[in-house]
């Protein structure tokens, strides 16, 4: 039994990545208590463990249009303010991105949930969800100070894993049962890369010395990765390695990662050993990189797919490359499927030019459950689908939506499924959130 209550919340947002943070905040600019959880010691999840780059503000193509808007500008701007941020195209025509350093991203997203009113607590690891008619109750945390209770009204599963909605009960598709799923990827820096020297070659000629480097004895399971430039000089991030998430246990069973704790682990140790021999074919191979060293590897090994959650809607393939609109649609994706599955090779898959599909709010609101939402990379989606809209930018405008419908619910004192949709519309449109896409 929990030997401590940390209170009771109007709203809980579990998980501080870049969906649940964009969430609490809003929530708390929408005058609702807010409480916002996470395992790490510092906010951002993939943002600031992993990665460096949000994708998903621009639609790709010949004209990039502007589709997420409001608090991710808000993000945006706090990344100004440390001079810490490039926009640089992604190297497979997947739009304009923004690179930031992750260290001062960290303060930013701090800042922003303090600066909003939301209580942050860190270091917590949900160990159980009390669950009574579909309606979340209570969550149990381990915590440095042992197990601890905190309970509320209203609850967004974040967690990117859906570790809420697994403890709760609810409905999911687990990554690997019906489509594959997608790989782990261990993210390192390198410093002291000569630019110049580097950009003498370009994407194929990289490509073509890491197949001739795996011909030749260096262990490089992925022969098309990338590295770019960051806003510290001289220093560049790469997103090379490749482990697989799933695997068959001796029963013949899929398990990922989250099924097998010595699964993760062994994961985590080969991510860090793989992106190693990586560097090494980069200073022994490529042009800028003589003089380089490996500076550091992501904190967590980066994980892209592992359980989605069943929602009142689920968003398919056909609807991305259809580009499809929703009359209950709170944000916008432009970003191209991108699916890197087992082996080498990346299967890319775009919109047309310019499009964008709608992301509607049904998808985030969790099927079993009276007053739960689910957002970022477990919201409720087909692999497929999942494998376009699970971009960082679209975690952020998801999150934003959440945050304000449930506010509003709480506010009302009704349930999410019988709030009117105008008035969410209206809300989240105010947050300067943009949800269709521009003409020009």
């Amino acid at each position: 039994m929990p030997n401590r209550s940390l209170g009771h919340f109007d709203l809980i947002v579990m998980g501080a990545g870049s969906a649940g943070a964009s969430a609490a905040i809003a929530a708390a600019r929408s005058g609702s208590k807010v409480l916002v959880i996470d395992r790490l010691p510092f906010i951002g999840g993939t943002s600031t463990a992993v990665l460096d780059t949000f994708y998903g503000f621009y639609t790709p193509g010949e004209k990039a249009k502007k589709i997420v808007g409001g608090i991710p500008d808000d993000v945006i701007d706090g990344l100004k303010s440390f001079g810490s941020m490039v926009e640089r195209p992604n190297t497979y025509g997947a739009g304009t991105g923004v690179t930031y350093n992750p260290e001062h991203l960290k303060v930013v997203w701090e800042s922003l949930l303090i600066k909003s009113g939301a209580k942050i607590l860190l270091h917590a690891l949900l160990q159980q969800v009390s669950v009574k008619d579909g309606r979340v109750k209570e969550l149990t945390l381990a915590t440095r100070a042992g197990l601890c209770s905190v309970t509320g009204d209203f609850f967004i599963d974040a967690t990117g894993d859906a570790d809420l909605s697994n403890y709760a009960g609810f409905g999911y598709e687990k990554a690997g049962e019906i489509s594959p799923a997608q790989t782990l990827t261990t993210t390192f820096k390198m410093v002291n890369v000569d630019l110049v020297e580097r950009k003498k070659i370009k994407k194929e000629q990289l490509h073509e010395l890491m197949q001739d480097a795996a011909d030749n004895g260096y262990e490089l399971p992925r022969r098309e990765g990338s590295d770019h430039i960051t806003p510290v000089p001289n220093t560049t991030a790469t997103v090379m390695t490749r482990l697989d998430s799933v695997r068959k246990n001796s029963k013949g069973e899929i398990e990922s990662v989250l099924d097998d704790p010595f699964f993760l682990t062994e994961s985590e140790i080969a991510g860090r050993r793989q992106a190693s021999e990586y560097a090494r074919f980069l200073v022994d191979k490529v042009p800028g990189y003589k003089d380089s060293s490996l500076y550091g590897f992501s904190t967590l090994i980066g994980v892209r797919e592992t359980r989605r959650v069943y929602g009142d809607y689920r968003v398919t393939k056909s609807d991305v490359l259809e580009a499809k609109q929703f009359d209950d649609q709170v944000a916008l994706c432009g970003a191209p499927i991108e699916d890197h599955h087992s082996g080498d090779g990346t299967n890319w898959i775009y919109l047309p030019d310019g499009s964008a599909v709608g992301i509607p709010l049904r998808s985030l609101i969790v099927k079993d459950s009276i007053n739960t939402m689910v957002i970022g990379r477990c919201f409720s989606a087909s692999h497929d689908a999942h494998a376009s809209i699970r971009s960082m930018a679209q975690c952020m405008a998801m999150g934003v939506a959440a945050g304000v419908a449930g506010s509003i619910a709480l506010a009302n004192k009704k349930e999410i499924r019988e709030v009117t949709f105008s008035d969410i519309r209206t809300k989240i449109i105010e947050t300067g959130a943009i949800l269709e896409v521009p003409s020009k």
